[in-house]
């Protein structure tokens, strides 16, 4: 490590500072003589690149990025648009390539299998070694597979990364018909692929409605009547049993554990995704389900740091789940664990939950807490427009009627008044009243308001609430 420049610190400040060395007491003053670390991101998605970049802001030390994936960072939700045509993949790249040299964050593109932590340095795939003085891992997750008979025939794969939908764009060229298996956001997103090519898509999805484990009861029928409305032939409380090949080791069928067999030249496996840590569970590293992290994203091994997919809270927030694998997280836990790492130790605090995706036409957000059941001591009021796209659900607390969450289907949602609701303890009534201060569809827009509160006033007849905020930016400012 090289020496960096100096800096003057008062005590407190030294004693609460545990990332900087070589502390020297000069008169009434601390002198910091910090030496440069070589500052290794395992991992180019959204967590480690955020990671990067913050810290690059902050401070001049040697960062390099290492990823067997891709050469440059690249939106992973964009994947599903190249693929149907409409982005070509240069255009998922946020940043241009020249961007990484400029701002002295080297890029090495390699495969890592393993970690030394007594030496301090991570081995690739060729025998090589790069030394470290931090590491950290954002390493990602995985699709998940369940060791079904011929799992491993061409034409069956998951949707994670730019190899998948390499090899999908290989493996559906001229075929007929598809199979998606599994109900959440990702099995959404192979069926309109897979549609937008022509391709007869059969979804098999296992529990007894879709997205049950998320979804209330209203808003799954809701999605899954506008899935069949696109032509996807879905198939709810049908498990897949078997994957059989056609004699040339390709997929040509599906077998259900009711027996039918589908046809199928391609299988897209969306049955949820796992921390990415199988080459790290011979390290000294804690893992569980994914790598064991404290409040400031420290692993137990010194000089180590883990975020994004691949983590698992030893004690999460509160309301959250110990393994959350969501984009805005990931890059929440990048900006947090550079904070650390510069000298500023701090804890991760997701702040109110949220998250959106969009099932074919229609868009769905949602913030605060809004589970699948309610628990009983929260009320649950919900307005369905009659086209049947349309949606709004608000959850809150029956003691004091304090809002705690939404879901919106069709109508777009300021993310900053909700998060602001819902962190101030707005009422019901102060909500519906204002309910025109979140709207963000674009201008013109038919709105719903109205409704909404009317539906409300009808189900709630000792409430007799109105509009008392308009639509728009300078709505905000009032009330």
């Amino acid at each position: 490590m090289a020496a960096d420049v100096g800096f003057f610190m008062n005590s407190s400040a030294i004693q609460s500072n545990r990332f900087l060395n070589n502390a020297v007491l000069w008169g009434n003053c601390w002198f910091i003589v910090r030496s440069m670390r070589h500052i290794v991101i395992l991992g180019n998605g959204i967590s480690g690149i955020t990671a990067a970049r913050e810290i690059r802001k902050q401070c001049d030390d040697q960062i390099t990025v290492v990823s067997a994936e891709t050469d440059h960072f690249f939106s992973r939700t964009a994947l599903m648009y190249v693929y149907m045509g409409h982005l070509e993949f240069h255009h998922t790249k946020p940043y241009e390539d020249w961007f990484w040299a400029k701002n002295r964050i080297e890029l090495v593109r390699a495969e890592v299998t393993g970690m030394d932590v007594d030496a301090k340095h991570i081995q690739y795939a060729d025998g090589q070694r790069l030394s470290y003085d931090v590491l950290i891992l954002a390493v990602g997750s995985k699709p998940n597979f369940f060791d079904w008979p011929g799992q491993n025939l061409r034409g069956v794969q998951g949707l994670y990364g730019k190899p998948d939908l390499d090899r999908m764009e290989a493996d559906t060229k001229g075929i007929q018909q598809a199979v998606v298996v599994g109900g959440g956001l990702i099995g959404i997103e192979l069926c309109e692929m897979l549609r937008s090519r022509g391709i007869q898509v059969t979804f098999l999805v296992r529990e007894d409605r879709f997205w049950k484990s998320v979804l209330p009861t209203d808003e799954s029928a809701l999605v899954t009547r506008h899935i069949k409305q696109h032509h996807i032939n879905i198939r709810i409380d049908t498990e897949l049993a078997e994957i059989i090949g056609d004699g040339a080791g390709r997929v040509s069928a599906v077998v259900t554990k009711a027996g039918e067999e589908i046809p199928a030249q391609f299988v897209g496996v969306a049955v949820g995704v796992s921390p990415n840590v199988d080459f790290l569970k011979n390290t000294p590293l804690q893992i569980d389900r994914g790598i064991l992290v404290n409040a400031y994203l420290e692993t137990n091994l010194p000089d180590v740091y883990a975020i994004g997919d691949c983590v698992q809270h030893r004690t999460p927030p509160d309301g959250r789940k110990p393994v959350e694998q969501i984009w805005y997280t990931g890059r929440q836990m990048g900006e947090t664990v550079a904070r650390t790492i510069v000298g500023k130790p701090t804890t991760y605090q997701p702040g109110v939950f949220f998250n959106s995706a969009k099932f074919f036409d229609i868009e769905y957000q949602t913030y605060g807490h809004v589970p699948a059941r309610p628990p009983e001591d929260e009320q649950s009021f919900y307005w369905e427009h009659p086209k049947g796209t349309i949606a709004l659900r608000i959850n809150y607390r029956r003691r004091d009627q304090t809002v705690v969450g939404v879901n919106s289907f069709g109508i777009r949602q300021r993310q900053d008044v909700w998060q602001q609701w819902i962190l101030d303890g707005k009422s019901i009534q102060y909500v519906l009243e204002h309910l025109p201060q979140a709207n963000f569809d674009p201008e013109f827009s038919k709105q719903y308001e109205s409704l909404i509160i009317a539906q409300f006033n009808a189900e709630n007849p000792e409430h007799k609430f109105r509009i008392k905020a308009k639509r728009g930016l300078f709505s905000l400012f009032r009330g």
